[in-house]
């Protein structure tokens, strides 16, 4: 599917190009009725200006799009790392957007990122994140894609991902291996194919050990605001879980105030697990127990297809699915009980 440009708009409305180029500025020299015809043929055929389309006829944009859903999280700051130094090698700068865990904001900048202002996008969907319509016009208008870390696995294009449902598995079996019988899973969305590949995993766990289905707690904190008063909630109830696994680290800092603020001793009274990257991971109190996501090598590997398929356009993207494994780091927020 080719771009649609105002040449294309002039042709169906027989108008000149300086005539339709006005209208779509507003021009006080175009009558309202023009204007009119002008805006409504440019919805229908779904035009999208292009501010940088002078400079892209003689050359690209020498830019790249990298949407992510925050930056607090430690494992996007380390991913952004390896994506520019690969983009530094390509005399590449990298434009990067926050969707905020919003589609919307997500929608939009992939909206931004049909016009022409990059050759390239990697993205990390937002946990809102249901349909992959908008990463379907950006490849329409032969813009590369590349998934890392989240995937919306209905899109046909490469992707750069962690074992996600291994990871679920080792974490939930080395809480039963330290004695843990009720653990519980604490994830950030019902949708994400990360959290479901990870729930997948910890649930397999517990029923090859065979924990009842009632001690088997998946609960799902979606709420940023909330999320601190979620976990004392849960931590408070009459079957509190004694194990946790946090599939983000975000959840991280809630489940230890939470812990601290109830006089909860960690790992005595209940061990905690968590999906992160954290460079103060060994300084907590306790140093914490972390499934290490390598952000680094995910971020510089989804750059490198991505350019591959910038610098090549008969480059097959959806043929390529990178995995790279995680690591169990055991510290004394999961130390079997003496």
């Amino acid at each position: 599917m080719s771009k649609v440009n105002i040449k294309v708009l002039a042709e169906e409305l027989q108008l000149s190009v300086s005539t339709i180029s006005k209208a779509l500025r507003d021009s006080y020299e175009i009558s309202d009725e023009t204007k009119k015809k002008v805006m409504e043929l440019a919805t229908r055929l779904n035009y999208i200006p292009n501010p940088y389309a002078s400079s892209l006829r003689k050359k690209k944009s020498k830019t790249i799009a990298v949407v992510l859903p925050e930056v607090a999280d430690n494992f996007f700051s380390l991913a952004i790392n390896g994506i520019q130094s690969i983009a530094e090698t390509k005399g590449y700068h990298v434009l990067i957007y926050l969707s905020h865990e919003k589609y919307a904001n997500e929608k939009t900048i992939l909206e931004d990122c049909q016009s022409g202002r990059v050759d390239g996008v990697l993205i990390s969907i937002s946990s809102e994140t249901k349909s992959g319509d908008q990463i379907h016009k950006l490849q329409a208008n032969n813009i590369p894609v590349v998934f890392f870390d989240r995937e919306e696995e209905s899109i046909e294009t490469a992707r750069v991902t962690t074992n996600d449902y291994e990871c679920g598995l080792i974490a939930a079996n080395h809480l039963l291996n330290r004695g843990c019988r009720r653990p519980a899973f604490l994830s950030i969305s019902e949708s994400l194919p990360i959290c479901l590949n990870r729930i997948e995993g910890f649930k397999a766990a517990l029923q090859e050990t065979g924990i009842p289905d009632a001690d088997r707690q998946i609960i799902y904190c979606t709420d940023n605001d909330s999320m601190y008063k979620q976990i004392k909630t849960i931590l408070q109830s009459d079957n509190r879980p004694d194990g946790l696994i946090a599939s983000v680290e975000k959840i991280v800092t809630p489940v230890y105030l939470a812990c601290h603020e109830l006089n909860i001793n960690i790992p005595n009274d209940v061990k905690v697990i968590a999906f992160a990257t954290l460079d103060t991971a060994p300084i907590l109190d306790p140093p914490l127990t972390t499934i290490t996501q390598p952000a680094f090598e995910i971020g510089k590997a989804a750059a490198t297809l991505l350019f591959k398929g910038i610098e090549k356009s008969t480059f097959d993207l959806s043929k390529e699915h990178m995995v790279i494994p995680s690591v169990l780091i055991e510290r004394e927020s999961t130390r079997a009980a003496n």
